[in-house]
């Protein structure tokens, strides 16, 4: 992936300057289909269940994600760039062992 082009560049910079919810719901919608918005939003779903040591039938389950796209995540939440890492700490306030606290998932940990 180049990431050093002028487009890639130009969508974290409009990334880097939603500063609501509301910018980012309305930019998001605008971007990407509703499918692609879901799909996405189980994506981080399912990271956030892995970080918080679900099972990948739990996962599964929860998303309607095949066991490959659940090992995909899996993959990329272990040996990725750090982005799904980062995100889970900053949305979970940099206390990783809360990560399956409060969540609102049928499954349990493993």
């Amino acid at each position: 992936m180049d990431w050093n082009n002028k487009e890639t560049k130009e969508l974290i910079r409009a990334i880097l300057a939603l500063e609501t919810a509301d910018q980012a719901k309305r930019f998001l919608r605008d971007l990407m289909t509703e499918g692609e918005i879901t799909e996405f939003s189980k994506r981080l779903k399912a990271a956030e269940m892995l970080a918080g040591g679900f099972s990948y039938s739990s996962i599964e389950k929860e998303t309607g994600f095949s066991s490959t796209t659940v090992a995909r995540v899996s993959k990329w939440l272990n040996n990725g760039m750090g982005g799904y890492k980062a995100i889970l700490s900053k949305l979970h306030h940099n206390n990783p062992t809360k990560l399956g606290k409060g969540l609102s998932f049928s499954g349990s940990p493993k």
